[in-house]
């Protein structure tokens, strides 16, 4: 038996969640959770719902019907990832599936102390960067953006964050200027690497990272 998530969908600010009532001896779910990944390769998803001002975790079995759909994601890196957008409506499932309950508020701390995670995927991009560019000062820009990210508390992550994501950018593009024309054949190590730096501005990103981001590329928030 394998497991799944999807949890963020009950939490995001600017979508509708997905969200969770009782009817009879069943949960009933509603809504839609846009990036789930290894779909077709779990059984099950522990799915995240809003439920007033709490967030309820309820088990839901990956088997599509009339209530339960999913559209593939086709997305620029990552494609191995399997992910899916999961819709619900109406969907049922017994009530014994509810694993518990936390309070929004206290589902929202806990997460924005947690980002410091998704973080090391730009540096890992960054570091790849240097190794292929050879000495430069990203490898200082590196260690600083990894310096930041370690000591960041929950109020300074988004901002460390967004820098580290910045940096993935600005090096996924001079690994590309460094390979010269070569970068833009499909396939190539540059050009494969900008993808994922382009996928790593906005993956796991949160309102005051993209605001961060925003600032730091010269565009308003």
């Amino acid at each position: 038996m394998r497991a799944g998530i999807a949890l963020q969908a009950a939490t995001r600010p600017d979508a509708a969640p997905v969200t969770v009532r009782r009817n009879g001896g069943d949960l009933v779910l509603d809504g839609a959770a846009p990036w789930v990944t290894g779909w077709g390769l779990v059984d099950l998803l522990l799915v995240a719902a809003r439920d007033g001002d709490d967030v309820a975790f309820v088990l839901v079995d990956t088997v599509e019907g009339p209530t339960l759909t999913v559209v593939p994601q086709s997305l620029v890196a990552v494609q191995a990832s399997a992910t899916v957008e999961l819709r619900m409506s109406g969907h049922r499932v017994p009530a014994d599936r509810l694993l518990g309950r936390t309070p929004l508020a206290d589902v929202r701390a806990r997460d924005a102390a947690g980002l410091r995670i998704n973080g090391s995927l730009s540096l890992g991009l960054v570091a790849r960067c240097t190794r292929l560019i050879g000495s430069s000062p990203l490898d200082a820009d590196l260690a600083a953006a990894r310096s930041r990210l370690d000591a960041a508390g929950p109020e300074e992550l988004p901002d460390a964050r967004a820098g580290a994501a910045a940096l993935a950018h600005r090096a996924a593009g001079a690994l590309v200027v460094a390979t010269g024309s070569g970068a833009v054949r499909a396939g190539s190590v540059a050009e494969r690497t900008a993808r994922e730096a382009l996928f790593l501005l906005v993956f796991g990103s949160r309102p005051a990272i993209r605001a961060s981001l925003l600032t730091r590329l010269g565009a308003p928030g």
